[in-house]
């Protein structure tokens, strides 16, 4: 049973506990947020001073939901005289109806309060509380309440409104009422953030739909972006809800950017609520097959963004696309380098790949020309500044030590990159992913070069570097003893033998030569690294091993989701198909909505995936999980103009069917059958 309870409209979510109170918490962000910000750190009901508990949650819908609530403790028998329901919803705002009912043949007076405060918390100060440089103002009004938060030209409020006469003090709102017999009383409670930028002017305004829209457009909003997906048919009931749990997420992750007025996708709830490069590139190519039009617009923010200076603060560098966009007070004030950051070694190879990913799905040339300065920056930036050591790899190793990342690629936990025996490399650090994404770069940029760019002598170069890459990295990283690729080299050129997930991305890549692929292969599927329900961060008998270390350890789905595609690529349907079962088994437990990480513990052990303690729910890389292990299934690849299909489907999981996939043929269809069940037909 979950112990919080979130909704959310884009960036704009609100967390509180299972009676819909919030109180601040100074370990997980509980409140209502909006572009880094806590609105409402203090949300609390009283009924005669007593506090509710809850009889049902009705949380079907991401945008909103609904509390069934009665005073007072819970006790073998409930025989209470009034009920309470609070109806709330995220529309750009937040908005609440409050129904108290009288279950007694007689009339009954009541005190409703509600307590209410906003400290205006950054989303950086949640764990490392800090005193504020600015001011608060509380100003009560006319069944209203005013918070107000100012530091310079920093400058944000909340403005509480209630439908109901109500008595305003500086610390919420009470309404003594009266109910008939059997009758009921409501109020709305309207809850409006405000966000002033630097030079003072209302940025909310300025975008198209924020605090604009109804709970019905939301829905109406929503349904469309379901509804333009293919549709799935499927015989697994995990998998169908699983589909649709992920394009549900997907709808309500978009948020407005303030910086284009563009919808991007918010990374995931919680913590990371915003524009990620390394996350919005992997989530993109999750989705790409499903809804190519969220790519786009990713793109071109993410280009707009690319580096252009070398500022050690931010770990910027000429041609590096950013880490992560930031729009709270810390990162204003430059107390953190968020705006944007750019502490990812990987994203910038990414970039290139996903450009090239949507040409082959979409043919939208276009785009690839008005991104071709973009993309050989890029390409420059892993030659040059993503060379630390010019030793031909891509290395990192932040710039600014008080405030930077220690670790720039996806595990970027302190500990994730380690020996096998638990020591800790020196830096600059080369992992082993980050070759492999700048050997697929390089290839796909030469493809781009002779394709859209008529530069048939910079794709020959870019072809060469390609090959020289794969050459030197499997004599450089291949541990011969042990048989797999080392996590990474660390600043003295060894190697950091530790075995993980990461040989995984490497055949995503291709870097892996043919001949070692299957031998990767075993080792990700074997016992040491394969749980059961997905192959672990880290393997069970390396040093850090920790079944719920967030990066030694856990199952990640989206980390899941790309070793699928590897061996997929490398022709390991069967082994790809043993991942993709396993993470649609893992969904039942999660209602469909598969978390950022779950613990590593054996299948056999738990008989159920066991919740990581602060995962991010819904996370947009989780949320496309689903959508790219149907396509590893269905074997769906574009090949010039039509879509190859190659359904390998697991055993058991019977008939999948997907319509209407989307691309430069138009829309197609595809249909797999599991092993078991004989050979692919229509019905």
């Amino acid at each position: 049973m979950k112990e919080l309870v979130s909704i959310l409209d884009g960036n704009t979510f609100l967390v509180s506990d299972r009676r819909g109170d919030v109180e601040p918490s100074l370990d997980f962000p509980t409140g209502l947020f909006s572009f880094d910000t806590r609105f409402l750190s203090t949300w609390l009901l009283l009924i005669d001073g007593e506090r509710l508990h809850a009889l049902s949650i009705d949380d079907a819908e991401s945008h909103r939901t609904r509390y069934f609530l009665v005073p007072g403790e819970p006790t073998h028998f409930l025989d209470a005289k009034v009920s309470v329901i609070r109806s709330r919803a995220i529309s750009g705002d937040l908005s609440e109806e409050l129904t108290v009912l009288n279950h007694s043949g007689q009339e009954m007076n009541f005190t409703v309060r509600m307590e209410m405060a906003a400290d205006f918390a950054d989303i950086f100060e949640i764990k490392d509380t800090q005193r504020k440089k600015g001011h608060n103002t509380t100003a009560p009004g006319e069944n209203s309440l005013r918070l107000t938060y100012r530091r310079d030209a920093f400058h944000r409020e909340t403005m509480i409104e209630s439908s109901a006469a109500a008595q305003v003090d500086r610390r919420g709102m009470t309404f003594p009422i009266r109910i008939g017999p059997h009758g009921e009383w409501t109020t709305r409670l309207t809850v409006n953030v405000v966000i002033y930028g630097a030079r003072g002017q209302d940025v909310r305004s300025l975008l198209p739909f924020a605090g604009s829209r109804t709970t019905a457009a939301i829905e109406a909003e929503h349904a469309e972006f379901v509804a333009r997906a293919p549709k799935l048919g499927c015989d697994c009931a995990p998998m169908a809800g699983a589909y649709r749990r992920s394009l549900t997420d997907l709808a309500a992750l978009r948020y407005e950017s303030i910086a284009l007025g563009v919808r991007l996708m918010a990374a995931g709830l919680p913590w990371f609520m915003t524009l990620f490069g390394r996350d919005s590139i992997f989530t993109s190519l999750q989705v790409l097959p499903f809804v190519p039009e969220l790519i786009p617009p990713t793109l071109t923010m993410l280009a707009g963004l690319q580096g252009q200076r070398v500022d050690d603060f931010r770990d910027e560098e000429p041609g590096k696309i950013l880490h992560e966009l930031r729009y709270g007070e810390s990162a204003g004030f430059e107390e953190q380098p968020h705006s944007p950051y750019y502490g990812s070694a990987d994203s910038t190879a990414l970039f290139v790949i996903l450009l090239d990913e949507y040409e082959r799905w979409t043919g939208d040339v276009e785009l690839v020309k008005r991104l071709e300065f973009s993309v050989r920056a890029a390409l420059t930036w892993i030659d040059t500044y993503g060379d630390l050591l010019g030793t031909g790899y891509v290395w990192y190793q932040t710039r600014s030590p008080q405030v930077g990342l220690e670790n720039q690629c996806w595990k970027d936990s302190w500990d994730a990159i380690c020996y096998s025996d638990g020591r800790l490399p020196s830096f600059p650090r080369a992992t082993c992913e980050l070759q492999g994404y700048a050997y697929d770069a390089k290839l796909r940029g030469a493809r781009l070069a002779r394709l859209c760019w008529n530069d048939p002598v910079y794709a020959d170069r870019l072809e060469r570097e390609a090959a020289d890459l794969k050459e030197r990295f499997n004599r450089d990283f291949w541990l011969p003893d042990k048989e797999y690729y080392a996590l990474a080299l660390d600043s003295d050129g060894s190697q950091v033998d530790a075995l993980t997930s990461n040989i995984g991305h490497l055949l995503w890549s291709g870097i892996v030569d043919e001949s070692r692929a299957r031998r990767v292969a075993e080792h990700l599927l074997g016992p040491r690294l394969f749980s059961g329900w997905g192959v672990r961060t880290l393997a069970d008998d390396q040093g850090r091993y920790n079944p719920i270390g967030y990066h030694v350890g856990t199952v990640w789905p989206f980390d899941n989701s790309i070793i699928a595609w590897g061996l997929w690529k490398y022709g390991l349907r069967e082994e790809a198909g043993r991942i993709c079962e396993s993470m649609f088994a893992a969904s039942r437990y999660f209602f469909g909505r598969l978390p950022e990480a779950f613990a590593g513990y054996e299948r056999d052990l738990t008989d159920y995936p066991v919740e990581y303690p602060t995962a991010c729910s819904p996370q947009a890389w989780s949320a496309g999980t689903p959508l790219l292990l149907l396509r590893v299934m269905l074997g769906l690849e574009p090949q010039g103009e039509h879509l190859i299909i190659d359904p390998y489907v697991p055993a058991g999981m019977g008939r999948v069917e997907l319509l209407d996939i989307p691309g430069r043929w138009g829309r197609v269809d595809a249909l797999g059958r599991s092993r078991d069940q004989g050979p692919a037909r229509p019905d």
